[in-house]
């Protein structure tokens, strides 16, 4: 269907559903937003109860960072016009009302990251795949790793280590060899990344009401970043990590394609 034909047919109104439309600023995300804007009415976005989402995995990471910032959850549906897509539905132009009215609807959870720095400062923010600890230097970093208040790691070697939701054990946790969760496992991934000493531990997997915090060891020397999805915080010394339940986000995905049936797939992928 050209461009020619979507412009001649009549506006499909989604704005008295109080359904918005956002995208991300690629030239194939601007190229669907409009031919969705010619097919179909919008309301604004800051009017809206539902919004659609054009991009990629980023785009959508964005999209929820900046609803947790504003304090307003609403259901996000999302179209991939970027690479990969895991977090996005197929892009389709017809339909769209029906898609979004017969959505699945799956909440996740974000991770909040507390981390203090060397001189003093404190930085709070929110992860929706994962927290990362990594080291800045080519020195290895050595983290103390506590789990609701004890010591379970006196002391690890490493290049880093990072904490996982169900959603993000696909991302960054997959690729350091930590284990795919189920998204309904309620469970949290503690992975190595490049573990020196202990060499064999593979990490654990947790409980996710477990409050899970990190130590930086000789923090002036072997320096440590830590990482909440994109957000940076170098030269830290103390990095706490829990599961913030209060503020759940919820995607909306066609049935045939919503995202725990896809994660649970990741498990026989090759």
């Amino acid at each position: 269907m050209s461009p020619d034909d979507l412009s001649a047919q009549p506006s499909i109104d989604l704005a008295g559903k109080k359904i918005g439309l956002l995208s991300s600023h690629t030239e194939p995300a601007k190229a669907a937003e409009a031919l969705l804007r010619r097919r179909y009415g919008w309301v604004e976005e800051s009017e809206a109860d539902v919004l659609v989402a054009l991009g990629g995995d980023g785009f959508m990471l964005q999209t929820l960072h900046q609803m947790l910032e504003d304090g307003v959850s609403r259901p996000v549906f999302g179209m991939n016009r970027g690479t990969v897509g895991f977090l996005m539905n197929d892009w389709l132009v017809e339909d769209l009302e029906e898609r979004i009215a017969g959505a699945k609807a799956i909440r996740v959870a974000p991770l909040e990251m507390t981390a203090r720095t060397l001189g003093g400062d404190s930085f709070t923010h929110a992860a929706i795949n994962e927290v990362s600890l990594l080291r800045e230097t080519r020195q290895t970093a050595k983290i103390e790793v506590s789990v609701n208040g004890r010591s379970a790691m006196p002391e690890l070697a490493c290049d880093g280590v990072l904490v996982a939701t169900p959603a993000g054990s696909t991302a960054y946790n997959l690729s350091a060899g930590g284990p795919i969760l189920p998204l309904q496992a309620k469970m949290l991934a503690l992975t190595p990344i490049s573990p020196f000493r202990p060499r064999r531990w593979s990490g654990a997997i947790l409980p996710d009401d477990t409050a899970i915090s990190f130590a930086v060891h000789e923090a002036e020397n072997r320096p440590v970043s830590a990482v909440a999805d994109q957000f940076e915080v170098r030269d830290v010394v103390q990095v706490d990590v829990r599961l913030d339940r209060d503020r759940s986000l919820t995607l909306l995905f066609d049935p045939e394609h919503a995202l725990d049936e896809r994660i649970a797939m990741e498990q026989f992928a090759t």
